[in-house]
């Protein structure tokens, strides 16, 4: 299975920007691609690991449920 690197663009716009066959690969091209990157803009890199395009474009989709061990009042 490759590695895929997206950028995620305001709204949740998903653009894949390449595709890896390993880890440190996969890391080098989205650190590059990280440094790029205009903070202002909201727009960020990931990498994913997945069968195909499809199933890491639904996993970046997907919203994350919190770790109920994190949520709360911090004192």
């Amino acid at each position: 299975m490759p590695y895929y690197i997206y950028r995620i663009g305001p709204l949740g716009i998903l653009t894949k920007l390449d595709e890896a066959d390993g880890f440190k690969e996969a890391r080098a091209l989205a650190n590059d691609l990280r440094k790029t990157l205009d903070p202002k803009t909201g727009t960020r890199i990931k990498m994913i690991f997945a069968d195909n395009e499809l199933a890491a474009e639904d996993t970046l989709l997907q919203p994350r449920e919190l770790d109920p061990s994190l949520a709360g009042d911090d004192y």
